[in-house]
C-alpha cells in the first residue's frame, strides 16, 4: 500500500459484507486542529455490524466511512497543534471513518499510547475498554468484595468487563459458550453457559444473594431476568440490543422500548438502579467535559494494559482490503476478542 494514497472502506448501503466498496484518493491535510493519523489498526465492533444493516441507532445517511476507533501513528499536524506530536503513536475513539488508511481526528481527541503497548492491542481496548471502563467505574461503581454478572463474557467489551471487575476485587459470573470456560476459569470468572435452559437460576446458584451489578447487552425481553438477579441496591447496566441486530422495521423502536423500560424499574421503590450505556451521552451539551473523561478513562484503560491488569484479545488481524471476510469472522460468533483490520 502506497503510504501517500489514501484508501478507506465505504458503506454504500444495507448490504452483505461483500457488498462494501474500497475507495482510493488523495490523502488529506489536517486543518486547525487537527492531527492526521496514519492508521496502524482499526477493528471491527457490534456497531458497525448494526450499521451495514441500518440499525444502529443514529449512524450517519449512506454511504460513509464506518469505522469506530483506531490506533496509528500522528503524521502531520495542522495549525495550533504541537508539532512535537508528530510521530506519536495515538489512539482515538471516532465513530465512523475509522476504516482508512489515513484518518483526519480533532487534536483533543487522540490520546498517546504508552510505550510497550502495540497497535492491535490498543486497538482492542478503544471503543471496548471505554465502553467497560465506563460502565463498571462510573455507573454500576464497583467495589472489591462484589459480585457481578458479565453477559458475553468473552466477547469484544465483555473480555475487558470480566479483567477490570476482577482487578477492582470483585467477584465475576460471565456467561458464554462451553468453549470459552476454561479461559474464563484461568481469569478467575465463574462461567455459565448461556445456552443452558435456565441460566438466571445457574447464576443464582453461583451468587444467592444477588448481584451488585449485571451487564448486559443483548437487550430486548431478555432484559427482565438480569433486572431480577439484582441484589438489593444492585445496578443493571444494558449497552447494547444484540437480540434485535437482525430484526425488520424502525432502528429507534428497540432502543426506545428499552429506555422505557428502564426508566419504569427506576421508578420503582427498591433501591435498585438500571442504565442504557451510551458512551456518547452529553457529548452535546458539555463538549470539554465529554473530552476530558473520554481522555482520562482511556488513560486509564491503556495504563492497565500496559500493567498487565487487562490481556488484549486479538481474535483476528486482516488487512483492510479484506474487511468482508474480516466482517464476517466478526459476525460469526466463533470467536472471543476483537477483529482487527490494518493497512
Amino acid at each position: 500500500m502506497n503510504a501517500e494514497e489514501l484508501v478507506e472502506v465505504v458503506l454504500p448501503g444495507t448490504v452483505e459484507p461483500e457488498g462494501l466498496r474500497i475507495r482510493t484518493g488523495v490523502v488529506p491535510a489536517p486543518g486547525p486542529g487537527q492531527v492526521l493519523i496514519r492508521m496502524e489498526a482499526t477493528g471491527v465492533s457490534f456497531a458497525e455490524q448494526q450499521m451495514r444493516r441500518g440499525r444502529y441507532y443514529d449512524q450517519p445517511p449512506f454511504p460513509f466511512v464506518p469505522g469506530y476507533d483506531l490506533v496509528g501513528t500522528v503524521a502531520a499536524t495542522g495549525e495550533g497543534v504541537d508539532p512535537g506530536l508528530a510521530g506519536t503513536r495515538v489512539a482515538a475513539l471516532v465513530k465512523v471513518g475509522g476504516w482508512a488508511s489515513h484518518v483526519l481526528v480533532d487534536a483533543a481527541d487522540a490520546v498517546e499510547v504508552p510505550d510497550g503497548v502495540g497497535p492491535e492491542e490498543a486497538e482492542t481496548v478503544v471503543v471496548n475498554g471505554i465502553t467497560a471502563w465506563q460502565m463498571l467505574h462510573r455507573r454500576a461503581r464497583v467495589r472489591a468484595g462484589q459480585t457481578v454478572v458479565v453477559h458475553g463474557a468473552n466477547g469484544g467489551v465483555g473480555s475487558v468487563l470480566v479483567q477490570l471487575a476482577r482487578a477492582a476485587g470483585a467477584t465475576v459470573v460471565g456467561t458464554a459458550s462451553p468453549r470459552h470456560h476454561e479461559a474464563l476459569r484461568s481469569q478467575g470468572v465463574l462461567p455459565v453457559d448461556y445456552r443452558d435452559g435456565d441460566v438466571a437460576a445457574r447464576i443464582r446458584e453461583l451468587a444467592p444473594r444477588g448481584a451488585d451489578a449485571v451487564f448486559d447487552h443483548v437487550g430486548g425481553r431478555g432484559l427482565v431476568d438480569p433486572w431480577r438477579l439484582l441484589a438489593p441496591g444492585g445496578t443493571l447496566v444494558s449497552y447494547g440490543s444484540a437480540s434485535t441486530r437482525d430484526d425488520e422495521g424502525s432502528k429507534q423502536w428497540p432502543v426506545l422500548k428499552l429506555l422505557g423500560r428502564v426508566w419504569l424499574w427506576n421508578a420503582l421503590p427498591n433501591g435498585r438502579h438500571a442504565y442504557f450505556f451510551n458512551i456518547w451521552a452529553g457529548r452535546s451539551l458539555a463538549r470539554n467535559r465529554f473530552r476530558a473523561r473520554l481522555r482520562a478513562d482511556l488513560t486509564q484503560v491503556l495504563s492497565a494494559v500496559k500493567r498487565g491488569e487487562i490481556t488484549p484479545r486479538v481474535a483476528a488481524s486482516l488487512p483492510l482490503t479484506d474487511v468482508a471476510a474480516a466482517l464476517r469472522l466478526a459476525e460469526s460468533g466463533t470467536v472471543a476478542g476483537k477483529v482487527v483490520l490494518t493497512p
